[in-house]
């Protein structure tokens, strides 16, 4: 199936996962770039923004768990954010952390919360229409982890 033929399917899911692929860009750049300030608090929220991307990057490519060596402890937290809803509640819980990045200041630093926000609302959307999870075969989902094993 290609890149295309997955959005075709109209399905949540498959939206959700290349919007969260763009939240953890989104919060890779933005949170390196707004780390070089005078101001703590937006530090702190810099990099908190940065850990969520390496957890996004996790949770969006199930390919890695196999390949980077990870705590069992880490990969059980990891696997229990498998379904639409938990998605949904994840992505709600990083967009509302990085948008009290807001308390001090604006930043650049609104728009991956923008993006998660996006990207909890697709995961809401596929759940609350009964859509069940399909994984992106090109981020490594159904079947490309036992092809590599």
């Amino acid at each position: 199936m290609t890149l295309k033929d997955e959005f075709a399917t109209r399905n949540f899911s498959i939206y959700g996962q290349w919007l969260g692929i763009l939240s953890m860009i989104l919060c890779f750049a933005l949170g390196i770039a707004n780390i070089f300030t005078f101001r703590v608090i937006i530090i702190v929220f810099s990099v908190i923004t940065l850990c969520f991307s390496f957890v996004i990057l996790f949770v969006e490519v199930p390919l890695l768990l196999r390949i980077c060596p990870t705590s069992s402890g880490f990969d059980n937290a990891i696997r229990k954010v498998s379904t639409n809803y938990m998605r949904a509640a994840a992505y709600g819980i990083m967009a509302a952390v990085v948008f009290l990045s807001n308390i001090d200041r604006a930043t650049s630093l609104i728009v991956p919360g923008i993006f998660l926000s996006l990207t909890g609302l697709c995961y809401a959307l596929a759940a609350l229409k009964g859509q069940a999870f399909v994984g992106s075969k090109t981020l490594g989902g159904a079947g490309v982890a036992q092809m590599i094993v």
